[in-house]
């Protein structure tokens, strides 16, 4: 039946294509026209799904704090106001945008764990909290297609988590257990979020943008607030971890020659991730499984005497560098229980690790003396 439909079809293009042009140029004509109408219906339903989501947004807002919605309205207008300058005065707006929601503004905001803890101290603090409401830009302020995979969701979390920062100070009255009844919105745009921060971090530019700034900013805002981060993680932790699997990925598998600006930037996006104690405990546990395998292919291929790949042993001392400092954080934070994250990798980790090492001492002395001091971490007193 496939057969003749085939035919059927041949036939039919064949008697029905125009003068001067053969039956392969008009078939690709066809082939062509029709995916173009697939992509324009996929186009409209995708503008259709993200506006059903920002609607639901608003809803969820208005659900959690009537009266922050009313008063963004009034924002909004104000910002469409100014939207309209920006027309004939360009430069007032583009010093608008330079607060956009997040303490930290700048391309190098996270060029130290240190810094980004100021920044969560300071996204508490009344004063910035009254700025922030007054200079939040709608939804439709985002010039490149890309900006829009961030803009949307970041926009909708900075005001979730500005809610939360005004009911704590007592002028706003806000109810979170909405958040209970509405896990579709809450997790789209966390999802959201990570996949456009997936996508900048796959084919990174530089400078960084600030609204990846802002993004990341936004995603360790919400893991570390106290009431919020029990509500996304609850909903999220899966595709959290999966992000977490990604980042892991993006450093071992990068082989461009200048990458390592774009590594450490996605590392330190990785540290602060570890600082939510259940994120912590997920992300040990997948660092361990990856060095631990390195480290046993590593001596395989010495043993064997066969060629290794050089450039994931470069990266693969990133991935120590984190996996050691959130050791070291479980370590000195002795009132928060660590059995939690993961006592089956950690047994695998262990196993046989004494031997690993003393076979690769030799050759690879660095490597060998980052799996000790992981080793030490993970039978120290507090790590049991």
């Amino acid at each position: 039946y496939l057969k003749i439909s085939k035919l059927a079809l041949a036939f039919a293009i064949i008697h029905s294509k125009p003068p001067g042009k053969s039956s392969k140029e008009y078939t690709e004509y066809l082939a062509k026209a029709i995916s173009e109408q697939d992509f324009g219906w996929k186009w409209k339903v995708e503008v259709l799904e993200a506006e059903v989501l920002r609607l639901r947004q608003e809803l969820l807002l208005n659900r959690i704090s009537p009266r922050f919605c009313l008063e963004n309205r009034k924002q909004d207008t104000s910002a469409e106001t100014l939207l309209g300058q920006e027309s004939t005065n360009p430069t007032s707006y583009s010093s608008q945008l330079e607060d956009s929601g997040c303490d930290v503004c700048n391309d190098s905001a996270f060029d130290s764990l240190g810094i980004a803890s100021d920044f969560h101290q300071s996204e508490h603090n009344g004063n910035t909290s009254k700025r922030w409401l007054e200079r939040v830009p709608p939804l439709n302020l985002c010039h490149t297609s890309k900006e829009k995979s961030l803009t949307g969701p970041v926009h909708f979390l900075q005001r979730l988590l500005e809610i939360r920062n005004l009911s704590e100070g007592g002028i706003l009255q806000a109810d979170f257990s909405e958040l209970e009844n509405d896990s579709f919105t809450i997790c789209n745009s966390v999802s959201q979020l990570l996949d456009g921060l997936t996508v900048f971090y796959n084919s990174p530019k530089f400078p960084v943008p600030s609204f990846l700034t802002e993004g990341v900013s936004v995603l360790i805002s919400l893991i570390t607030d106290t009431k919020l981060s029990n509500h996304v993680l609850k909903k999220c932790f899966k595709k959290m971890e999966e992000f977490e699997k990604n980042l892991i990925q993006i450093i071992l598998r990068n082989k461009s020659v200048n990458r390592f600006q774009a590594l450490h930037s996605v590392s330190q996006t990785l540290g602060l991730l570890g600082r939510n104690n259940i994120l912590r405990n997920s992300l040990i546990s997948l660092l361990l499984s990856e060095v631990r395998q390195f480290a046993e292919q590593l001596l395989q291929a010495h043993q064997v005497q066969s060629a290794y790949d050089i450039t994931q042993y470069e990266n693969i001392f990133l991935l120590c560098m984190i996996l050691e400092q959130l050791l070291q954080n479980e370590t000195e934070e002795s009132n928060i229980s660590s059995s939690d994250y993961g006592g089956e990798e950690k047994n695998k980790f262990l196993k046989g690790l004494d031997q690993i090492i003393l076979h690769l001492s030799d050759e690879f002395p660095l490597f060998s003396l980052y799996l000790w001091r992981v080793s030490v971490l993970l039978n120290s007193g507090q790590m049991q």
